[in-house]
């Protein structure tokens, strides 16, 4: 799937259209294996048009902000989506519905226009994925009656079709937040989605984060449904819960932390052996990302290790570095698919700033609140005859420093000649750590919400790439950055994206 820099190859087509009196609709459409197809549906004015926009990364949709509808027929774009493999796509947007006897096109021929069409691709093989498409300020109940005209059409051959709720821009405190409100109303209403997207298509440059965040997740529906259709791997869908596909487990965790923390340490603690270089001098030993694969128990994992990050200082590059790097990998293990643990290692002592900071730069604005995270308390080997008191002790600090972590390992990574089971219980410990919480993240990825990582970087509506004062803002006010630093960093962000998308 193609990241905000990276913008979908794409080009209108169409179908074999035949003409009714006055509307256009479907004839009979080319069997293609090769295509992945998205049948786009819902009322007139909530969005389809331009939800084809936002997957394109570019205007190929003609779009209105009227009251009436602006699609009178049924529109096919062909869509080249890039992952790990590249992928085509056919994005067929349809007229509205709910419109009245002198809208676009009448509810009642659009009704009929669609069931013809839902019946043809379902019953041809040609249709992989349904998206419905409604305003999130519409009453819910009102939803369930054309949810019945697309789920009549397709549940024999079981075609799985996910809500996108759309006109979210003004939505608080998250978009996400609109489907915690109404996923029990949804469920009782008997309706059932395998997955769901809460968004805007608003091209505001006040609206950049928002946008960046719909694109990434409604492409995420469309990644998993496609690697579903693919892999021939299902879950059972359950009503008014999203049910993602099954995932190949990948263990993917990010370990981060002050320069000194002791993270190599740390990994060589978890492999067993010295596998990543370690430095007792004031030095750095880690100078980009590294990648470690390890094992445990017969199960694979991927260990990234980040470069240290100290306090952050203008006019010294360093601290931009490892920023800039820690972002570079995190989009690069988004488009690989997914963080699943941030292992934040730190040395027992006090509690700094800095550590908050680092928390939440990967907390909250690299990885928005949607990877699990854990705390391992390094440089314990003087609590040799209980290491978990420290934590015991300390533990209320952190909670008033805000600073909330799923799960925590009070370690050394030190040996001890007098008790060899010194260092092993610390390796036990966190591992038990990491294995149990990724697993619990995993879970939690498949049963709903949109994939874990969010995407900061946009794509406006016409294709370019904005940076404006929202990271700045979050960079402040999360991070507790000085301005000028969250400007820097807001300014190198914005040129690897722009480089990216431009191909340098």
């Amino acid at each position: 799937m193609s990241s905000p820099g990276e913008k979908p190859l794409s080009s209108s087509s169409s179908f074999q259209f035949v003409d009714s009196p006055n509307y256009t609709e479907v004839g009979k459409p080319p069997h293609r294996t090769d295509t992945f197809n998205v049948v786009i549906c819902g009322e007139a004015g909530s969005g389809k048009s331009s939800l084809v926009n936002l997957i394109a990364g570019t205007n190929i949709a003609v779009t209105s902000s009227d009251a009436g509808g602006c699609t009178a027929g049924t529109n096919a774009y062909d869509i080249t989506m890039t992952r790990d493999e590249t992928f085509k796509v056919k994005l067929v947007d349809t007229a509205g519905l709910d419109e009245g006897p002198r809208g676009t096109v009448p509810d009642k021929e659009a009704r009929r226009i669609l069931r013809k069409l839902l019946r043809t691709l379902t019953e041809q093989g040609n249709i992989q994925l349904v998206m419905y498409c409604v305003r999130g300020e519409r009453v819910v109940r009102t939803l369930r009656r054309n949810y019945e005209l697309i789920r009549s059409q397709v549940k024999k051959k079981k075609v799985p079709i996910v809500l996108v709720v759309t006109c979210l821009e003004s939505y608080k405190p998250e978009m996400e937040d609109w489907w915690a409100v109404n996923e029990r109303t949804i469920s009782n209403l008997g309706m059932t989605f395998a997955g769901h997207a809460c968004i805007t298509t608003e091209t505001m440059t006040s609206m950049y984060m928002r946008r960046a965040q719909s694109y990434d997740a409604v492409c995420k529906l469309i990644e998993q449904r496609y690697l579903s259709n693919n892999t021939g791997i299902h879950t059972e869908s359950s009503r008014g819960t999203i049910h993602n596909v099954l995932r190949t487990k990948r263990n993917t965790i990010v370990v981060f932390g002050e320069t000194g923390a002791g993270k190599s340490s740390l990994i060589n603690l978890m492999a067993g052996n010295d596998v990543a270089g370690t430095s007792c001098g004031i030095e750095a030993c880690t100078t980009h990302w590294k990648e470690y694969p390890l094992e445990f128990d017969g199960e694979p994992f991927k260990l990234f290790d980040t470069v240290g990050l100290d306090e952050p200082q203008l006019g010294i590059p360093q601290y931009f570095d490892a920023v800039e790097n820690a972002y570079n990998l995190i989009q690069k293990l988004e488009r690989e698919g997914g963080i699943d643990l941030l292992l934040f290692c730190m040395p027992a002592g006090r509690l700094k700033i800095m550590h908050q900071r680092n928390y939440q730069l990967f907390r909250h604005f690299l990885c928005y609140k949607k990877v699990p995270i854990v705390l391992a308390i390094t440089n314990l080997e003087r609590e040799k005859k209980n290491m978990e008191s420290w934590w015991t002790r300390n533990q209320e600090i952190f909670r008033k420093k805000k600073i909330r972590v799923d799960g925590h390992a009070c370690i050394t990574a030190i040996e001890d000649d007098h008790d060899p089971t010194f260092q092993k219980k610390s390796r036990d410990a966190i591992w038990d750590l990491v294995r149990n919480v990724a697993a619990d993240g995993q879970k939690r990825a498949q049963k709903g919400g949109n994939d874990l990582f969010v995407s900061l970087m946009p794509l406006a509506g016409n294709g370019n790439l904005r940076v404006g004062k929202d990271i700045v803002s979050r960079l402040t006010k999360r991070c507790h950055m000085p301005p000028e630093v969250a400007k820097e960093i807001a300014g190198r962000i914005k040129k690897d994206v722009v480089e990216g998308a431009s191909g340098h």
